[in-house]
């Protein structure tokens, strides 16, 4: 137990590295935070057309509840309606990251190159991405993952109807499922500049699940607060960085 709750904080540590290094190069800062921007801007639009419609599709998933009490259906949809906003904020984020990557390819090849040469030691012999191939690697990761995502969402949003359990220990279940697929994004560059592939980077995370949550999940949380994402995200590409060179270099010692 000692050793997860170090191995957590010093995936906070990483993350705070990541912040660090952006907040000393507003340079990278400003780079990170313009497709994050473009993305936010997007994304915004959705959720708040999400929510103008929420009521009519909480109804729609739960038919089951049209003869029952005025109060009790009441609850049921408005548990169902937090429910569908949840899942959608949670994949939303997922899916945030993706094309904030995509459209981002070459600003965050840029930052990830910059953190590893300079402040890492740099990879020998590191591959050349081309923006083509880095908005193929992540539209393809990004379908992988956000599927994993709607496969977690469900059951979680089902055991959202749980009294108790489903207000207290399914959130924090959401948060470190939702974290977990958030770092594997975040550390998708500095992978791809070696030639590995997203089942090695979900192999290595694994492997170090305590570190890798302690940095995701403060990104995640972070990342939900409206427009933090601008800075937010170019710090957890930079500490994403710091965490793969870290993960790899630990694995070949």
């Amino acid at each position: 137990m000692i050793r997860v709750l170090r191995d957590f904080s010093t995936g906070v540590g990483l993350f705070g590295q990541g912040f660090g290094l952006v907040i000393r190069s507003p340079k990278l800062l400003l780079i990170g935070a313009i497709p994050a921007l473009i993305t936010t801007v997007l994304l915004t639009g959705g959720l708040v057309a999400l929510a103008v419609w929420v009521d009519e599709i909480a109804a729609w998933l739960t038919p089951f509840a049209d003869d029952w009490s005025e109060a009790l259906r009441a609850v049921t949809r408005f548990v169902a309606g937090f429910g569908v906003i949840g899942a959608f904020v949670a994949v939303g984020l997922l899916l945030f990251t993706a094309i904030t990557l995509i459209i981002g390819g070459p600003f965050y090849e840029h930052i990830a190159e910059t953190i590893e040469d300079e402040h890492l030691g740099g990879v020998p012999e590191a591959e050349e991405v081309t923006w083509l191939r880095s908005a193929a690697v992540g539209a393809k990761d990004a379908v992988l993952l956000i599927g994993l995502a709607l496969l977690c969402a469900v059951p979680l949003f089902l055991a959202g109807f749980i009294p108790v359990l489903g207000q207290t220990v399914v959130p924090v279940l959401a948060v470190c499922v939702n974290a977990t697929l958030l770092g594997i994004e975040l550390t998708a560059i500095p992978f791809t500049r070696r030639g590995l592939s997203l089942k090695v980077r979900r192999q290595v995370l694994r492997k170090r699940r305590a570190v890798t949550l302690g940095f995701a999940v403060p990104a995640y949380l972070l990342c939900l607060v409206p427009l933090a994402a601008l800075v937010v995200l170019p710090a957890s590409m930079a500490g994403g960085t710091v965490l793969a060179h870290r993960l790899l270099h630990d694995q070949l010692r």
